[in-house]
Parts: C-alpha cells; structure tokens; sequence
C-alpha cells in the first residue's frame, strides 16, 4: 500500500499492508533453495546490530519486553505464529539464510548483536521469508557507534572516503563472490541483489555539523552504494532513529529524523526508496527490559515491528518495480 506519494510507511499501515502481499500466512515458502538467489544487504549501526532480549529474564523487569513474552502474547499471536515451532523453539528457516561476520546458517533468534539479543533482521527475515518463492540471503554489515558524516562517509559526499562504506562493500563483495563456501546448499544458479535496508543516526544527531549534513549524505549514500554494487535503482529502505518514541522533543535528534524522511522524498527517488517511520514502536522502560532509550530500552517487539516495517516497505518497493 502506498502510504503517501513518498512512499512514508506508518505503524497503522501495517496491517493494510500485510493483506496486501500476502504475508499473513505462517510457515515457510514451499521450495527452499529456489533460484535466483534473492539477496538483501541491512546496514547500519548498534541498533542495527540488535539490542532485543530473547530470554524471558524475571530479573529484567519481570520479563517484559523480551521476544519471548512477545511470542506468548495473544494480542501478538497473529503475528508471532511462525516465528516458533509446535515445541516452542525457534523456527530455523532453511529459506532464509543470513550471513552476519562469524555467525551464518538458517535465520533464528540470536542475530542480534550478541546471541541472546535480535535486530531487524529478525522480522525483517521472516517477512521477506513469507512474501518470496526463491531463496534469501540477508547479508548483514552492522557496527555499534558509528556515523554516517564519517565512519560510513560516502565517496559523492568529499574528503576521505568512511572506512567503514569500504569494510561495507568488501563484506558484501566477499560473500557473493563465494556463496557456495557460506552455504553449502546453495546451487549455485545465480543471484540478484534485490534491497538495502538501513538503521543508523545516533552518531550523526548527537553532532551538529554531521546533523546538518545528514540529509545529503544520505542521499550520496544511496547514490555510491547502487553504483558501487553495479545495481542502478536498487530499492533502499530507511528506518526512522526514533528511540524515543513520539516523547522524542531535543532538536537535532528531530532534525535528523526529518532529514531522513526528506532524503526518502528527493524525486530521483520516487518509487525505489522507503522510509519507514519507527515512532510507533518505542515502548517505554516500564515495559522493557532496560531503560537504556537509545537501544530501543532492549525491547524485542520493537525490533520485530522495525525489521517487519523494513521488509513491508521493501516488499511495496519490489512489487512496484
């Protein structure tokens, strides 16, 4: 569903959405191992790295706000089906891998920056997993405290390229050079690098001049990254910093956030890239596992609900192309 003209993706959309690629259904695509590979690159800081508590710990604030107590939500149960087997474990899914530094198989719980945690990759995985017939791989580059004006500075935006845009690429290029040797089961019948996603600010709107420059080098971003993997219109998504919720009020923490919808809206854009909007899922710390805000206070339902938005709006951007 288009949300507006621009492509802006919101938590009451959601549900429209879902009816509408058809992802409602639980379970697993018929014929894993399906080519074209499809491929997904999500990027981005600490919070795409992942701070969402698995485990039900009754010490972290009764338990609240962990993927577990998710799970067992029946408010959440619509939407939680498929993530766990008849047994109660975590669904493996042998159609959706992800390759993420040391760590590769079949998509599960515990991507997240460490193995008791997840990301966005978590329901961003499942979703995509529903939605297509062929074969995912989520190559996931993610690294906590790092800017977008410096550590992944673009080449378009000057001065010295971001060591981490070139750690970037090298990740993704090493992967697909050699799929077969991360993935035994891959048949080695091609691949197409389909969608980026992208999770990042807090070191770009705790600094004003990277602030200020946010918006441009997003787009210069984008711009680099579609020339530098040979893709032209490669369907980007960009998830919203928005850590504190709609309580959000400093100035550049707002500041950056509308630069990040206004790089979505630049009209060479129109049609190929997303932003999502993550306001809707901030829980507070009374019903999370920490209080720390700018991880999203640990809570797993809100990276669910941002990966699943990712993957929704990427879905919306496949589907138009």
């Amino acid at each position: 569903m288009i949300v507006s003209k621009r492509w802006m993706v919101s938590a009451a959309a959601l549900a429209v959405m879902t009816v509408m690629v058809g992802l409602t259904g639980a379970g697993q695509a018929d014929n894993p191992g399906t080519s074209p590979l499809k491929v997904f690159i999500l990027a981005g800081q600490s919070n795409m790295e992942g701070a969402g508590m698995i485990k039900l710990d009754p010490a972290r604030n009764g338990g609240k706000g962990s993927l577990e107590s998710m799970v067992k939500d029946p408010a959440m149960a619509g939407r939680t089906g498929h993530l766990v087997d008849a047994d109660g474990h975590w669904v493996v899914r042998e159609d959706v891998w992800i390759w993420y530094f040391d760590r590769k198989g079949g998509l599960t719980a515990g991507y997240g920056a460490r193995d008791t945690t997840i990301g966005p990759e978590f329901g961003f995985g499942h979703a995509v997993g529903e939605a297509l017939d062929e074969q995912v791989l989520l190559i996931k580059i993610a690294w906590g405290g790092k800017s977008l004006a410096q550590d992944f500075r673009p080449p378009s935006s000057g001065g010295e390229v971001g060591p981490f845009y070139k750690q970037m690429l090298d990740h993704v290029k090493g992967v697909l050079s050699d799929i077969k040797a991360h993935f035994p089961a891959y048949d080695g019948k091609g691949y197409e690098l389909v969608g980026f996603g992208w999770h990042q600010g807090w070191n770009d709107r705790v600094n004003q001049a990277f602030n200020d420059a946010y918006e441009e080098n997003m787009v210069n971003f984008i711009r680099d990254v579609r020339k530098d993997l040979g893709v032209q219109d490669l369907p980007f998504v960009i998830a919203e910093t928005g850590m504190s919720g709609h309580e959000e009020t400093h100035p550049r923490a707002l500041s950056l956030m509308r630069a990040q919808a206004a790089a979505a809206e630049r009209d060479e854009f129109k049609g190929n890239v997303a932003f999502v909007g993550t306001k809707d899922f901030y829980r507070p710390k009374e019903v999370s596992p920490s209080g720390q805000a700018y991880h999203w206070n640990s809570n797993a339902e809100t990276y669910f609900l941002i990966g699943d938005g990712m993957a929704r709006a990427m879905l919306a951007l496949l589907e138009k192309k």
